[in-house]
């Protein structure tokens, strides 16, 4: 993951590397939290919806922190690092978990193969795949406007 950021947006338009960027950090968000709810809700033994709800509630949390994260160690207050993170990664975040999650439920198989199963992380790992491949447009497009992820861009160093 480029950490300089070295392809800014400019004049209305955005690079495909800094959408890449962007994609790459909202994935890793919501990785964590996917990976993290669905291994508490299997091991829980709750149920598609209910593992989906608490991987989808995690992916949210663990997406909008990354971001407070780098913003609060540029000096923001908690409150306004709120607000940016939301303002960030909300559109991003939403496109990505539908995308992700539609996948792994169309997968036949998938969300009831359990966590020992290459079925199972096959699936996940094809699922993160395409909702990057989704989201990374949908990031070029929110940073050329100047919204989405380009709203950090200021507190980056």
């Amino acid at each position: 993951m480029a950490t300089g950021h070295e392809h800014h947006a400019h004049h209305g338009k955005a690079s495909w590397g800094t959408a890449a960027s962007a994609t790459l950090h909202c994935l890793t968000g919501c990785a964590i939290g996917e990976v993290l709810g669905m291994v508490i809700g299997t091991a829980l033994g709750w149920g598609t919806v209910a593992t989906i709800v608490l991987a989808v509630a995690l992916a949210f949390f663990f997406g909008y922190a990354l971001t407070m994260w780098g913003v609060l160690k540029a000096g923001v207050a908690f409150r306004q690092a709120v607000k940016i993170a939301l303002a960030a990664d909300t559109v991003s975040i939403t496109v990505m978990e539908v995308v992700d999650n539609g996948v792994m439920v169309v997968v036949p198989g998938a969300m009831d193969a359990g966590l020992a199963s290459g079925l199972f992380w096959g699936a996940l790992a094809f699922a993160f795949l395409v909702a990057f491949l989704v989201t990374w447009p949908v990031n070029k497009w929110l940073i050329g406007r100047g919204t989405g992820h380009a709203v950090v861009h200021a507190y980056h160093h």
